[in-house]
């Protein structure tokens, strides 16, 4: 690692006066620490965000569900109340990954093989920042980019309840990280499909949504091809067999939620 300074912020506005061009925020540090290791960011000073209290916790609240940014997949798998997220997030990598790693840092770093955005938008969340909430189709731009500003820190996550939604994914057998993961969820604003580890980053498969709301089978989904143009490829799978694991997942997860 290069030097740098290290602040441990106790409230949000005092982590928010620290940041500018030469800081990065420290969350889990799950990915932000072996970038460091590697010498792959240079910041000149780290914010670890860890002592503000206000950011961690799991808060039902009637047809909602807050988890701050700072809550571990852990502190989600054992609390949270929609049992479609609980399941994902017992899914993210081992014990040591989840006790460490957060909500808040996995959506932020938007990782494309990350699990989590694929129920933040899968479920419709709303990302509350320390100036604005964020819709969660507006909220991930692109390869590990976000549309998070300068100066802008998530505080929670709220999730509307699902009527009914399930979590399905393809995953790389040693790091856990989606291959391909599909959320599909029935929500108070229609059918919603969600897709990770896929493209460079998360999106929504609506063709397979217009199907599913005329008919919430698998075999509604039969006759759709997924197209591979703009898909990932790499060592662990070429872009068109992500195009069909898309569909097959898509459908283990309808067989799912109609049980």
């Amino acid at each position: 690692m290069y030097n740098f300074d290290y602040k441990r912020p106790a409230t949000i506005d005092e982590a928010a006066s620290l940041l500018n061009d030469d800081t990065i925020l420290l969350a889990g540090g799950q990915t932000l620490i072996p970038t460091l290791k590697q010498r792959l960011a240079q910041p000149e000073t780290l914010v670890d965000l860890s002592a503000i209290e206000s950011l961690r916790g799991v808060c039902p609240d009637g047809d909602q569900l807050a988890i701050g940014a700072m809550t571990t997949h852990a502190e989600v798998a054992n609390k949270a109340t929609i049992p479609a997220l609980v399941s994902l997030a017992s899914g993210i990598g081992d014990a040591q990954v989840r006790n460490r790693g957060t909500i808040g840092g996995s959506i932020a770093n938007n990782d494309p093989a990350a699990d989590y955005p694929a129920a933040v938008v899968g479920l419709n969340a709303v990302i509350c920042t320390n100036r604005r909430t964020i819709a969660a189709d507006d909220f991930f731009t692109d390869l590990f980019e976000t549309a998070l500003e300068e100066g802008e820190i998530i505080t929670n996550v709220t999730f509307p309840k699902p009527e009914a939604a399930a979590y399905i994914k393809f995953d790389n057998p040693a790091s856990r990280y989606a291959i391909v993961g599909v959320m599909v969820a029935k929500t108070g604003s229609g059918i919603r499909v969600a897709v990770t580890g896929a493209g460079p980053c998360v999106f929504r498969q609506t063709e397979m949504e217009a199907a599913l709301s005329a008919s919430f089978t698998p075999q509604a989904l039969d006759n759709i091809s997924v197209p591979s143009d703009g898909l990932n490829s790499d060592i662990h799978a070429s872009a068109e067999y992500r195009a069909n694991l898309i569909k097959v997942l898509a459908k283990r997860a309808v067989a799912q939620i109609n049980g």
